[in-house]
């Protein structure tokens, strides 16, 4: 499926959530219906999954007229996840058992993720490691692998949820549960490093680059009945990019898109669902390059929420009453 389908499908599937407003969960009270969504504060939540994702980064030659795309030698995903109050730390890896992974000549994969919240504000912190690459370049029929190609992308997300009925965390870490349909206007500034170490016989180049912007973005999470959500929402944003090498330093443009669609079901502590997440970054590679940074991301994951031990919850409380939480 081409991306342009699969953002049609997202943006079409977004349209028919907002279409439904607020929708009241079924059998509640005329006292449940105030309450929008459930915090399960003293619940350690964890989770297992299987993620699918990768770093792309597609280069235009406007000098040459040549398209090429530097191709990391991908390979699929397990994590683990722990949410308690505030934190959300995950990390995942590739192991040899799966199918994708077997034969990956030496390739390397690694994403961290870590995610908090204080209040309405939300802190996302990513790193992707790959190392790895194939260049593919259709126009000269080129399909080179180059075992040593290394790229390190790190950097996070800074948002505000501005609706405190809508729940960001039902979506990502289940620690909290959209009872009621909701919509929210987010406002982010994102900033990410990423450096290229392309060694290979002929070549030695390291190149370092610095992504920062506003993107403004929208989120509805559409609850049809009692043990389901579907959420849906992107953003679009601009700012700046800086790309050095040792023969330049260069400013340019940035554009960012992201389209986000998620299913979950949650009953009873038990939980299982699936996210599908597109980002794109648009910027200048040098004066005569133009490039195109992709991280598509699938998650299929099941979890579990249990009581958590009575020191956590005393050290969870203290630290919220120093933070006026």
């Amino acid at each position: 499926m081409g991306l342009r389908i699969k953002i049609s499908l997202i943006l079409l599937g977004f349209s028919f959530f907002l279409s439904f407003g607020q929708v009241e969960v079924k059998g509640a009270s005329e006292n449940d219906s105030l309450v929008r969504k459930i915090y399960f504060p003293n619940k350690i939540t964890l989770r297992a999954y299987f993620i699918s994702t990768s770093n792309t980064f597609n280069f235009s030659d406007k000098n040459q007229g040549i398209d090429f795309t530097l191709i990391p030698n991908k390979q699929n995903q397990l994590g683990f996840s722990a949410a308690f109050r505030s934190i959300i730390i995950s990390y995942s890896f590739a192991p040899k058992f799966l199918t994708e992974n077997r034969d990956n000549q030496n390739s390397e994969l690694q994403n961290l993720n870590l995610r908090t919240f204080l209040g309405q504000w939300m802190v996302n912190f990513q790193l992707y490691k790959e190392k790895g690459f194939f260049i593919d370049v259709p126009e000269l029929d080129i399909n080179e692998y180059f075992p040593n190609f290394k790229t390190r992308k790190t950097g996070g997300t800074l948002s505000y949820i501005l609706n405190k009925d809508f729940s960001f965390r039902a979506i990502v870490s289940q620690d909290e549960k959209q009872l009621v349909s909701a919509g929210s206007f987010i406002p982010n500034f994102f900033f990410y490093y990423t450096d290229y170490e392309l060694k290979s016989e002929g070549i030695n180049e390291d190149i370092y680059s610095y992504d920062m912007a506003l993107a403004p973005a929208y989120y509805y999470n559409f609850v049809p009945s009692k043990n389901i959500l579907l959420s849906a929402g992107g953003s679009a944003g601009l700012g700046l990019n800086i790309t050095k090498s040792d023969d330049e330093s260069l400013s340019s443009l940035l554009t960012e898109l992201n389209f986000r669609a998620s299913v979950v079901y949650d009953k009873n502590n038990f939980y299982l669902g699936a996210h599908y997440s597109y980002l794109i970054l648009n910027h200048n590679f040098d004066r005569s390059t133009y490039v195109q940074d992709d991280i598509p991301y699938l998650q299929v994951f099941i979890g579990y929420r249990f009581k958590a031990p009575r020191f956590m919850v005393k050290t969870g409380d203290d630290f919220n009453k120093k933070l006026g939480l």
